[in-house]
């Protein structure tokens, strides 16, 4: 029995090629990101990490490091859900969410990492084995770009292989959303698949007038229109909004998803498996959301989630974030003709470029 002999975390600032912004978050410059490196008395290693979009990363890397690590250390590295169980039940009374749940998580994925080495597969293949290739979109943060830059942007993702694109919604005024939205499915062509993503901007009442607005372009669905505590709320834009509702990004645990699925809130469920508990809790939301007949989706962390999606039957499409680590690591995502193709080498196969990582960490510090 391998037990856990060793726990590096990183903390980085991450810049990013380009401003991004969104509705909620505005301007987007850099994201933080922090790793954890498990190795065990094997002398085998695994990663994993979670970001933040630029803020309370230095939070969840002292959680990692203070709490975690200890709780941990010298504790079988395959027993990955009573791990699991004893880091949620050791953090519950201050955690169950915020940076807790995202330290959680990127030990989480790293024990994964571990075991799939160990066993020598792929970890698509030890979670379900389902397929090697996933539907995939491009992830636009482009809320304030002028629309000739979007389209250009556009035609950019789509000499990339994507055959999937999500644009950003939440202006100030619906007029200019739907004129977007409009330009867009002009310049995409009729059958094109095209989401639209308002990061919470909205009331349950607005996002339903602007669901209506959108009805008449044919979208794959409109990403979190409201915010993710309205339950109640989500429900009734399924209901009446007259489009399908992907949502699920910032909610934090297995149970959560429960809610949001039971009440009817949500069309397609979209876990991040670096802030939802990890890999361990990504296959569970994955699960149930079969048993209630809905394709799941992703959130962020493409490099990882292309194992997960790949490991289920219900899986949609993967989401190609715009916090990429291509500049980062070894081999980045591969996309081909609109498809993911999920690694084939044990693990999740993400190489960091640990000296280049080393390089931003000392200029933010």
């Amino acid at each position: 029995m391998a037990k856990i002999e060793a726990i590096e975390t990183g903390y980085y600032h991450v810049p990013l090629q380009r401003e991004l912004t969104d509705s909620t978050h505005g301007i987007m410059r850099n994201f933080e990101l922090i790793t954890v490196r498990i190795r065990d008395t094997d002398s085998a290693e695994g990663m994993g990490y979670t970001f933040t979009v630029g803020r309370n990363g230095g939070a969840i890397a002292n959680i990692i490091e203070r709490e975690m690590a200890t709780a941990v250390q010298g504790k079988d590295a395959d027993a990955i859900e009573a791990l699991w169980k004893l880091l949620w039940w050791e953090m519950h009374y201050g955690g169950r969410g915020g940076p807790t749940i995202l330290a959680q998580s990127a030990i989480d994925i790293a024990l994964w990492d571990l075991k799939a080495k160990r066993l020598g597969q792929p970890l698509w293949k030890l979670l379900g084995g389902f397929t090697d290739r996933i539907p995939c979109y491009a992830g636009g943060i482009d809320l304030e770009l002028p629309l000739a830059q979007l389209l250009k942007q556009t035609d950019q993702n789509l000499a990339r292989g994507f055959r999937a694109i999500k644009m950003k919604v939440g202006r100030k005024r619906l007029s200019e959303d739907v004129e977007r939205v409009s330009a867009m499915r002009s310049h995409l062509g009729r059958d094109f698949p095209l989401m639209v993503d308002a990061n919470m901007k909205w009331s349950a009442d607005e996002a339903i007038r602007a669901g209506r607005a959108f009805s008449a372009y044919d979208l794959t669905w409109l990403e979190e229109p409201i915010s993710p505590d309205d339950v109640t709320g989500h429900a009734r834009v399924v209901r009446e909004a007259g489009l399908p509702i992907a949502a699920g990004e910032n909610l934090r645990t297995l149970w959560d998803f429960r809610h949001l699925i039971a009440c009817g809130g949500v069309t397609f469920p979209e876990p991040d498996v670096t802030n939802c508990g990890g890999i361990t809790n990504f296959i569970k939301i994955a699960h149930l959301a079969e048993a209630f007949n809905l394709p799941v989706t992703s959130h962020g962390a493409h490099d990882v989630t292309v194992h997960l999606l790949a490991a289920v039957p219900n899986h949609s499409y993967l989401e190609a974030h715009g916090f990429g680590l291509d500049d980062y690591i070894a081999e980045p995502l591969r996309i081909e003709d609109g498809m993911a193709v999920a690694p084939s080498k044990p693990g999740h196969g993400i190489q960091f470029d640990w000296k280049r990582l080393g390089s931003i960490r000392d200029q933010a510090s």
